[in-house]
């Protein structure tokens, strides 16, 4: 952090901080950046994609919009998102990996338990 921040300056970074992770938090956002970093996709692509409404993911597209981490553009009656911040998705990427690595850990711990349990070798 930059060392010539006031106090109130801090306190804004943090706000603007917890908004941003907060923006990360909801799970079809997540997913509908993952959908994105394989290149531009319409809202229909999306939909199909993640599984979700559209309605639902319209919502989510134009929060990420407006927080500038997608891009868009029209062409006729399609609207074609990408990304726009890399350093989103590099964070996403990071944390992604981390807690898939957990989960897959956390599932070889459970089945040695199981097995552990049921008397057989893990």
């Amino acid at each position: 952090m930059d060392p010539e921040l006031d106090s109130e300056q801090m306190s804004e970074v943090f706000e603007e901080v917890s908004n941003y992770f907060s923006l990360l938090s909801e799970p079809t956002r997540l997913k509908i950046l993952h959908a994105l970093c394989h290149g531009e996709r319409t809202v229909g692509a999306i939909v199909g994609e993640i599984g979700a409404t559209q309605a639902n993911v319209s919502r989510q597209l134009n929060m990420l919009y407006r927080a500038r981490i997608l891009g868009r553009r029209k062409e006729g009656a399609q609207v074609y998102y990408r990304i726009e911040d890399q350093n989103t998705i590099a964070l996403c990427r990071t944390v992604c990996s981390q807690m898939a690595e957990k989960v897959k850990n956390s599932r070889r711990m459970g089945q040695g338990a199981i097995h552990g349990f049921m008397g057989t070798d893990a």
